[in-house]
C-alpha cells in the first residue's frame, strides 16, 4: 500500500512539475528556443546552457520546457473529441437500438479490428503531415472504444428498475438519458479518458518521430529525439532528455489513470486495450 502511494505521489508531482513548466515556459526559458545559432551548435551541458544545444545551436533546456506544450493539449484535445463523439454514438445506440445501433456496431468493430498504429500512419499520409491531420487519425483510432464502453453501459442500465420506475413516472428519454444513465457511467469514462490521454500522447510520440506529426520548428519531444538521431553517438544527451520526458510524461499520466481506476471501482476488464 506503502509502495504504491509512493508511486502516486511521485506520478502525481511529475505530471504537476511537467504542466506547470509547460505553462510558465516563457517565464522559465533562459534563450529563445526557435533562433539559431551555428556558432554554439551540439555543446554539452554547461551552466550557459543547462541541457547543451541541438544541431542547429538552440538552446535544449528552453526547447524542452516548450516541448510538453503541443503533446499535451492536441492529446486532450484528441480525448475529448473521441470522448464527445463516442459517448454520443454509444448512448444513442444503447439506448435506441435499432438500425443505429446495428449500422455503429459494424462500424467500430470495422475500426477495432484495425491496428491503430498503422491507421494513424495511413490518415496522417493521406490528409498530409499537419495538426488538423493528426488529431483526426488521433480521434478517428479512439471513438470507437469509448462508443462500445458507452453502449453497453447503457444497455446494462436502461434495464435497471430504477430506469423503469422514471419511465412511469413520465420521465422524457432526453432526462433519463443526461440526468440519470450519463452520471452513472462517468466513473468510467473518467478512467477511460485518462488511460487515452497516455496512450494520445504515445500515438503523438510516434507520428511526430516519423515526421507526421508536430512538424519543425515547433519545440516538440518526440521531434527532438527525431532530429538527434544522427548525433547519438557524440551528443546522446540530445535524444536522452527530450525521451526521459516522453516516459516520465506518460508514466505519470498512466499511474494516475489506475489509481482512479482502483478508486473509482472501475472493473480492469473494462479498461483492458480498446
Amino acid at each position: 500500500m506503502k509502495k504504491n502511494n509512493l508511486q502516486l505521489y511521485f506520478a502525481a508531482a511529475v505530471l504537476i512539475l511537467i504542466i506547470g513548466a509547460s505553462i510558465l515556459a516563457p517565464l522559465l526559458v533562459t534563450h529563445n528556443p526557435f533562433e539559431p545559432d551555428m556558432a554554439s551548435r551540439l555543446q554539452p551541458p554547461s551552466w550557459q546552457h543547462f541541457f547543451g544545444t541541438d544541431a542547429l545551436g538552440r538552446d535544449m533546456f528552453s526547447r524542452i520546457l516548450y516541448g510538453g506544450r503541443a503533446s499535451i493539449l492536441l492529446s486532450l484535445t484528441a480525448a475529448l473529441l473521441s470522448l464527445g463523439a463516442g459517448l454520443l454514438v454509444g448512448l444513442f445506440c444503447g439506448f435506441y437500438g435499432g438500425k443505429l445501433d446495428i449500422f455503429f456496431t459494424i462500424v467500430s468493430n470495422i475500426f477495432q479490428g484495425i491496428p491503430g498504429s498503422c491507421f494513424m500512419i495511413a490518415i496522417a499520409g493521406i490528409f498530409g503531415a499537419s495538426i488538423k491531420s493528426l488529431v483526426l487519425a488521433l480521434v478517428i483510432t479512439s471513438w470507437a472504444g469509448f462508443s462500445r464502453i458507452v453502449r453497453a453501459e447503457v444497455l446494462q442500465l436502461k434495464e435497471e428498475p430504477f430506469i423503469e420506475g422514471l419511465r412511469c413516472l413520465g420521465c422524457s428519454n432526453f432526462r433519463l438519458l443526461i440526468r440519470h444513465i450519463v452520471p452513472n457511467i462517468v466513473n468510467k469514462l473518467l478512467v477511460l479518458f485518462t488511460i487515452r490521454v497516455g496512450r494520445g500522447i504515445l500515438s503523438i510520440a510516434g507520428l511526430s518521430f516519423l515526421g507526421l506529426g508536430v512538424q519543425p520548428p515547433t519545440p516538440d519531444w518526440s521531434v527532438m529525439v527525431s532530429d538527434a538521431v544522427l548525433y547519438y553517438r557524440s551528443s546522446p544527451h540530445l535524444i536522452l532528455i527530450p525521451g526521459a520526458c516522453i516516459f516520465f510524461l506518460i508514466y505519470s499520466i498512466n499511474n494516475l489513470g489506475e489509481f482512479m481506476r482502483d478508486r473509482l471501482d472501475v472493473r480492469f476488464s473494462e479498461v483492458r486495450k480498446w
